[in-house]
């Protein structure tokens, strides 16, 4: 088998789905990746990750567990905390709906699963990590384009979250989204709220955007 996942095979014309369209059939292709082609992503993301500049010098970055055929980033995360990197994972803000703070994510810590089915650590104010103190964020990609339009699951929640960043981009993370490389398409529309992103990171390579 090849190293990397072609597209599947695909009856549509991509350009004349709308996002909905899109996104439910980019969602569909990963969910039908087989454990072996996931497994292989991974790790081809993991080789790339460790070479993104943006990152040699990161301490504190933010993840994910992945969901629904998301591209994993646990391998990454492995050769990643042998050179001392600290991880943290989003949790849905208690008081300030559709905001995420982080929590840090390391082996044993208890997760319990948010409204949405997805397992957080319990919401802590004196362990959470506030947006602006981490080096980079990880997180995951519906679908995107080499012009950095994205397509999330469509919560707005990282959007809302780093909002701040169009007004102090000095304080901001890199945000740097994680994707198969079959889910590049063409071009995606961006909406005015959208936070554009620093770089997409796939298993076939690496996408500068600003």
């Amino acid at each position: 088998m090849s190293q990397f996942i072609d597209s599947p095979p695909s009856e549509f014309d991509l350009h004349s789905l709308s996002r909905y369209e899109l996104r439910k059939h980019l969602r569909q292709c990963r969910r039908e990746l087989s454990p072996r082609d996931q497994e292989q992503a991974s790790v081809s993301l993991a080789l790339n990750l460790v070479k993104h500049p943006d990152l040699h010098r990161a301490k504190h970055i933010a993840i994910y567990l992945p969901n629904d055929g998301e591209i994993d980033p646990h391998p990454y995360m492995a050769m990643a905390r042998r050179k001392g990197v600290h991880f943290y994972l989003p949790v849905l803000h208690p008081v300030h709906a559709g905001k995420l703070v982080f929590s840090p994510y390391y082996d044993g810590v208890e997760l319990t699963a948010n409204r949405f089915g997805i397992p957080e650590p319990a919401f802590s104010k004196g362990l959470r990590r506030p947006a602006w103190a981490l080096d980079a964020v990880l997180f995951p990609l519906v679908g995107f384009d080499e012009n950095g339009g994205r397509l999330g699951m469509g919560g707005g929640f990282y959007d809302r979250t780093f909002a701040f960043s169009r007004l102090r981009p000095r304080l901001a993370p890199k945000l740097i989204g994680l994707a198969h490389d079959f889910q590049k398409v063409e071009t995606l529309p961006t909406e005015p709220w959208d936070v554009p992103l620093h770089s997409v990171v796939t298993d076939r390579k690496l996408y500068r955007v600003k």
